[in-house]
């Protein structure tokens, strides 16, 4: 598995530095080094005080963008109507729910639906190196951190949204 995600690094950095090559618009941001992201990690856990998760755009090709995620406590749980979310554990290790119900629902300002926790679903440990994918419209909460999590977190949008 470890070979494969390499594999899959050398060919999306391969790709990332032939288009980092030509001149973007201010709001594409095609390759971050592994420095730029030790750097974000240790911003945010300069300034985080009691909020439980802080991000932070890494990488942006509208209508994608990648987020480095500090989470030092337990989020609202989430639905992400139109977009699914790839997560990625850089540090740490903790347990994720997805599926389910979410309890005591509300409509974030951003389209998100949040929600305190959830009922039923599925959990799994996660932790370093292990990677998710959580389709669109599927609840999603980490239920569990031991001690700190540091997530890359990519937002997709939904291939049915495009068409319509």
């Amino acid at each position: 598995m470890m070979r494969n995600i390499l594999v899959l690094v050398i060919l999306v950095e391969s790709a990332v530095r032939a288009l980092a090559q030509q001149p973007s618009p201010p709001d594409i941001k095609l390759f971050a080094s592994s420095e730029e992201v030790r750097k974000i990690v240790a911003e945010i856990k300069a300034v985080r005080k009691n909020e439980p998760l802080i991000g932070r755009p890494l990488l942006r090709l509208v209508p994608y963008r990648a987020n480095v995620e500090y989470m030092g406590g337990i989020a609202p749980a989430a639905i992400h109507p139109k977009e699914a979310e790839i997560f990625l554990v850089l540090e740490g290790s903790g347990t994720m729910v997805t599926g389910g119900v979410l309890t005591d629902e509300k409509q974030s300002k951003s389209g998100t639906i949040l929600g305190t926790g959830i009922t039923g679903g599925t959990s799994r440990e996660i932790a370093k190196g292990d990677m998710l994918i959580v389709p669109e419209g599927v609840p999603h909460f980490i239920s569990k951190i031991n001690g700190e999590l540091i997530l890359m977190t990519l937002h997709v949008p939904s291939p049915f949204e495009a068409g319509r």
